[in-house]
């Protein structure tokens, strides 16, 4: 699936002044190893003139660019990246079978130089013990001359380092003739001190020790650190792998021919829009589209987290991606390739596992001066030891140690580690959370306010009667209803359209039809201007009603009132139409959850408060706030947070997208509309409101988990670099080896990975 793997995504769009025409750019950089590596790229492109933002990913190893493409070209940015000591290539054209192909080879690359990275590991680690049991005193180096044993140490590990750690050392070069310094500089730092030493007393012998053992140990677990690293970054980013994975290469085509209709197989990104696709029982869906013929179940659970199989037949829709479980059916494409539900959802997680939480900040600012303090450590390590105790071989051995325990790699890999284990897993789950920023918001949240139709409910109410007043007939009603209503999406509307559709009422198209959100609509019909709508339009329009009548309904239901134009009169009521929604059968357990984990929940709706207080009875809520309007509803929100609350807004249509937008974290239903989604924060796939515990739950533990990988990272260096420098020699004559320092060193960012892969055995509270 050649739009998942997109290596390259472009949008462009001008300002209100026309100055600045943006484009939005992925680049693929080479080289980077820890946290300093991924500010010097990001301080290079933000420098480069015409960029606008530019945010590097440490885990993929890219970086996003955004800039003002009349300034500056790609082929810029990329040179920008090269003059910083690192490397980048342009991405191919992501939006061709082709391009998947290539991220496929990428990746099968990637994969042979981490092996390669074990081998090397495996052989320096041994070379390494071998050149320890040598240098002992009581070791097979007794059988040979000393001179012999250390001059043969010396040439092999002269060889080993340079096999072994080149790249290291390279990459120490490039970042010294820049001006930067980075974790391979105290490494090569580390180990040709140690070199340089142990060269300088095999030549010249004063008595001393020397440190060959030492640099292949270094080397080795440093080469062991990193493909273990690579090992535990695979399976974190393995969510967006198994999405890209999803959508076949290849579809049957059913196309018309001179001999009659055939089925070709062809290319995906050779079917168009309006094309019959035929998917066979045991295949996956290629496209989105619309059932014509056939009758199966499919499985969506990869994409809406749905562990069910789903019935779909004639009219449905089918989701790229989804298995075609029993039922060979004839499907018309609806969108295909880049425009799927699949590609959209594999878009949004990519940049949400690119995004940068809050939490980093402070793995920002160590970075920043992490290995020059460092650096200055070990220079004060050094003279300390040589003053105290005029011992030049404890002095070196002390100060590489200090060199090579520090790890600024923990620290970058803290948070973004964990946030994209998490960002895959709610994917996996049927909750599509956009971001860092908008995980922890949802992680600190303590009040919960959710719409009624739609996401408490059904959001399919049932037409449970119609009345007619004095001179109007219920058939005459129900049709000129119908008819303005076949305009709107809201869930009144379509009960009343499928209500006239079972009884075989047809009607004309109706003119002039203008929705107002939250009170209901207006339109021509028949010739006759109507009013559709809540008893608030009804006044609004000063629509008289007769004596006799009351506006209060029974409990649990929803009346539509309708009013008809009659000249100069102005409008006379109608009639009315009564509704009735279904409670979901999850929402009662839902709300239950959230108020163990100490939130408040409320419910806000349009809806009158006779029709909205027993569904809050049913559910568990008791407080309700009923008959707003879409700014009143913005207006409680922001009451709210005035009082000192976080909130999260959750909704499903387009009333509840600007409450979302002033909400500190908005969840928009799957079955919502465009708007909504774009508003909120966290996508819910499904119409289920478990989505709402899956996204708080999966973002507590989140947090929760950045926060003990950033513990770790700040304590693993607090203590390890003391601990080098030989703090507790004078009381204790402990003491950590070089060696000890460098595994230690390539374990702490492989630490860090595996607490954050523990996320991907992450359980849903409630199951959907």
């Amino acid at each position: 699936m050649a739009a998942m793997k997109s290596a390259l995504t472009r949008r462009s769009s001008e300002d209100s002044s026309g100055n600045i025409q943006r484009e939005r750019i992925v680049l693929p950089v080479l080289g980077m190893t820890c946290a300093a590596c991924q500010r010097h790229v990001e301080g290079a492109l933000a420098g480069s003139p015409g960029v606008l933002t530019a945010r590097v990913d440490l885990m993929r190893n890219r970086a996003a660019v955004e800039f003002d493409r009349w300034v500056t070209r790609p082929e810029v940015l990329v040179e920008a990246i090269r003059g910083a000591g690192y490397d980048a290539v342009l991405p191919r054209n992501a939006d061709t079978a082709d391009a998947g192909k290539g991220q496929e080879q990428k990746d099968q690359a990637q994969r042979l130089q981490e092996r390669r990275a074990g081998w090397r590991a495996a052989v320096t680690i041994v070379a390494g013990a071998v050149a320890m049991t040598l240098s002992m005193p009581m070791g097979m180096g007794d059988a040979l001359p000393a001179a012999t044993v250390r001059w043969g140490l010396l040439l092999g590990t002269g060889v080993l380092a340079v096999w072994a750690g080149g790249a290291t050392y390279r990459s120490a070069w490039k970042a010294l003739l820049h001006g930067e310094t980075n974790m391979n500089t105290l490494v090569s730092l580390g180990t040709g001190v140690a070199f340089v030493y142990s060269a300088w007393e095999t030549a010249w012998p004063r008595g001393g020790d020397v440190y060959f053992d030492s640099v292949l140990l270094i080397l080795g677990f440093l080469l062991l650190g990193k493909w273990l690293e690579g090992r535990a970054r695979h399976l974190a980013l393995a969510a967006v792998d198994a999405l890209a994975q999803l959508q076949p290469s290849t579809a049957r085509v059913r196309r018309e021919a001179d001999e009659g209709s055939v089925e070709l197989v062809v290319p995906l990104d050779e079917v168009v829009v309006g094309d019959l696709v035929v998917i066979l029982p045991g295949e996956r869906v290629p496209v989105d589209g619309v059932i014509e013929s056939g009758r199966t179940t499919v499985d969506e659970s990869m994409l809406t987290g749905e562990s069910v199989p789903m019935p779909r037949g004639v009219g449905d829709r089918l989701l790229a991606g989804s298995v075609n479980y029993d039922g060979a059916v004839t499907a018309r494409v609806e969108s295909a390739g880049a425009e799927t539900t699949l590609a959209q959802i594999a878009r949004l997680v990519e940049q949400a596992q690119g995004s940068r939480a809050p939490l980093e900040r402070l793995a920002d600012r160590t970075s920043a001066i992490f290995v020059p303090v460092v650096l200055g450590l070990a220079l004060l390590t050094f003279v300390g030891w040589l003053l105290t105790t005029g011992s030049l071989p404890h002095a070196i051995a002390a100060t590489v140690a200090v060199l090579v325990i520090a790890c600024p790699c923990a620290m970058g890999l803290a948070v973004p580690a964990a946030l994209t284990v998490a960002i895959g897993r709610g994917a996996q789950s049927g909750v599509l959370i956009k971001g860092g920023e908008a995980l922890e918001r949802v992680a600190g949240l303590q009040t919960v306010v959710m719409d009624k139709t739609g996401t408490l409910t059904l959001g399919k109410p049932a037409l449970i009667g119609i009345v007619a007043l004095e001179g109007f007939a219920e058939q005459d009603l129900l049709r000129m209803a119908a008819a303005a209503e076949d305009y709107s999406g809201h869930p009144l509307a379509h009960a009343i359209v499928t209500h006239a559709q079972g009884r075989g009422v047809s009607w004309a198209a109706a003119e002039d039809v203008q929705v107002m959100p939250g009170r209901g609509l207006a339109a021509t019909v028949e010739g006759r201007a109507i009013l559709l709508g809540n008893v608030e339009l009804m006044r609004e329009w000063s629509v008289p009603f007769p004596d006799g009548l009351s506006a209060d309904v029974e409990a649990g239901v929803t009346r539509l009132w309708m009013a008809v134009e009659e000249g100069v009169a102005g409008y006379r009521l109608a009639g009315y139409f009564d509704a009735k929604d279904t409670v979901r059968p999850s929402a009662r357990a839902v709300v239950s959850w959230l108020r163990e984990q100490g939130l408040a929940v409320e419910m806000l709706t349009g809806d009158s408060i006779a029709a909205a207080e027993p569904m809050a009875e049913a559910v568990g809520i008791s407080k309700v706030v009923a008959g707003l309007l879409p700014g009143e509803k913005v207006g409680r929100i922001r009451a709210l947070q005035e009082s000192g609350w976080r909130v999260a807004m959750v909704g499903d249509g387009i009333n509840d997208a600007a409450a979302m937008a002033q909400a500190d974290a908005g969840m928009a239903m799957g079955a919502g509309a465009a708007l909504a989604q774009e508003a909120g924060d966290v996508l819910l796939l499904t119409s289920d409101p478990v989505g709402v515990c899956t996204a708080i739950g999966l973002s507590r533990v989140t947090v929760r988990v950045m926060r003990q990988n950033l513990g770790w990272a700040v304590g693993y260096n607090a203590i390890g670099i003391p601990l080098a420098a030989g703090l507790l020699w004078p009381w204790f004559h402990v003491m950590l080896t070089p060696w000890m320092a460098a595994a230690a060193m390539a374990f702490s960012s492989v630490s860090v990975l595996v607490n954050s892969l523990r996320l991907r055995g992450w359980k849903a509270p409630l199951a959907s």
